[in-house]
């Protein structure tokens, strides 16, 4: 369990094709407070720590998570979201996030308003219905405000914060994004369904 506040960006260090997916990943985190078997939110994926040492740690990844992800597009050298999994007692600052991505958005523009950007995304079809103005989603992990909705597309305005401390600074139109519908979104819609 997750709040889509990301609490550093990693770095990619060495990815290796093993039957699954392994990857080395940089970070700031004190990896002497990480145990085998914890989970790490990378790009909003809950992934499982299988290796560490002092500034990184390892992760495998399988077939079935790449494909319904935008971790296909790793590389050596780029930066992802981290976030740590949510403690008993931790601060909820953001929204409840499972680190299960539900698919890939893709970034449609990308346009400065003062400070701040404001990106709009066009999501799966399948997944439009649950998404909704001033409600929640996680896009790479980070807990979101969604401004408006217009069919399959929604806007989101990044604060200069949120782009200094993400990998939201780096944005560009054509990105293909992990989006997780909000949990609350998904039962409201299914129960309107059922009712």
């Amino acid at each position: 369990m997750f709040t889509g506040i990301i609490t550093d960006v990693g770095k990619i260090q060495q990815l290796e094709q093993r039957g699954d997916l392994r990857a080395r990943i940089g970070t700031s985190y004190q990896t002497d407070g990480i145990d085998i078997g914890a989970s790490i939110a990378c790009d909003g994926v809950c992934l499982t720590v299988i290796d560490l040492g002092p500034g990184w740690f390892d992760v495998e990844i399988s077939a079935e998570t790449v494909s319904k992800t935008n971790l296909d597009a790793w590389a050596e050298g780029r930066d992802v979201n981290l976030e740590r999994a949510l403690k008993v007692g931790d601060e909820l600052g953001g929204h409840i996030v499972s680190g299960h991505v539900d698919g890939v958005a893709e970034v449609v523009s990308v346009r400065d308003e003062g400070d701040s950007t404001r990106v709009r995304l066009r999501a799966p079809d399948a997944l439009a219905r649950f998404i909704a103005p001033k409600g929640s989603v996680a896009l790479n992990g980070t807990s979101l405000t969604v401004n408006e909705v217009e069919g399959a597309e929604f806007g989101i305005n990044f604060i200069p914060h949120t782009k200094e401390v993400t990998t939201w600074g780096r944005v560009d139109v054509g990105d293909r994004v992990n989006l997780e519908i909000d949990t609350l979104a998904r039962y409201v819609a299914r129960l309107a369904e059922a009712g």
